[in-house]
């Protein structure tokens, strides 16, 4: 597969910085082609003490800084270094519609001395309407980038198994297993006959990946969010790959979203419910 891009949003926090660094680990085991992308909100620079020329030539240095550490990391890699102007969580996806197999890579919190929580402000309304997979990850995760355990949590939605593309692509290109996680919730016959039915096409598609893997049921009484999270820290992952989905019950709702965002202790993939967008193929 070839095109591979990796949008990086960067607004020069701690988190960004972080998240620079894991899609650069990426870029090596896939050879994407990274953009470290600036969005400029405008009007931000009314108040710049020497003026908007000034504040724009500070940051494009700063860019270039970036750039430059993450050629020293992955030399062959292709970096380029974009400002645009507008909302982030509109520019953002907007740009990355423009590459093949797009995945977009962002910190949850950040703040910087350019714009105060550029990322925690946008990061929830950009994984709500992106169409494009999204890394995101909190600025105190501890960086150990080489993937070796991808959690695939496996729900009752009709969409769970689209996460398995994704999950298998990296685990392919890490050399890493895969934690197919059967979801019990709600615990009953039924949901446990449809979730082993669901792992076993899950266990397919890493099998025709030729990727290593185990399937590993767990029930949920209550405490959902936590509940995942916590197997999922159990099993020494340090990947969860979900989709973004609309239910009330599924992992990813609304009003789960800033409780994973604000919790997890490992870099979250989300995938939208659309067909034929990303990273892999």
């Amino acid at each position: 597969m070839n095109n591979k891009n990796i949008i990086v949003g960067v607004d020069f926090s701690n988190s960004s910085m972080n998240a620079m660094r894991h899609a650069v680990s990426i870029a090596l085991k896939t050879g994407a082609d990274m953009h470290l992308v600036w969005v400029k909100t405008p009007g931000i620079t009314r108040n710049a003490e020497n003026g908007e020329d000034d504040y724009i030539h500070k940051l494009q240095a700063t860019l270039e800084e970036w750039k430059d550490m993450c050629r020293m990391e992955s030399p062959n890699t292709e970096v380029n270094t974009v400002i645009l102007e507008g909302k982030v969580h509109v520019e953002i996806p907007k740009y990355a519609m423009n590459f093949s197999n797009p995945i977009i890579v962002m910190g949850a919190h950040g703040s910087s001395g350019f714009e105060e929580g550029y990322i925690g402000n946008n990061a929830n309304r950009l994984i709500r309407e992106t169409k494009v997979p999204i890394l995101i990850m909190r600025e105190n995760i501890e960086i150990k980038r080489d993937l070796h355990n991808i959690y695939a949590p496996i729900d009752l939605s009709f969409e769970t198994l689209q996460k398995m593309r994704y999950a298998t692509y990296l685990a392919k290109r890490f050399a890493a297993k895969v934690t197919i996680a059967g979801i019990y919730y709600p615990n009953n016959a039924d949901t446990r006959h449809i979730i082993n039915v669901q792992m076993r096409h899950a266990a397919d598609m890493c099998e025709d990946a030729n990727v290593r893997h185990e399937m590993v049921p767990l029930t949920v009484h209550r405490d959902y969010v936590q509940t995942l999270l916590n197997h999922a820290h159990e099993q020494d992952s340090n990947l969860i790959v979900i989709m973004r989905e609309e239910s009330e019950t599924d992992f990813t709702s609304s009003s789960n979203m800033n409780e994973i965002l604000s919790t997890s202790k490992m870099p979250l993939l989300i995938i939208p419910n659309v067909q034929s967008v990303g990273l892999g193929r």
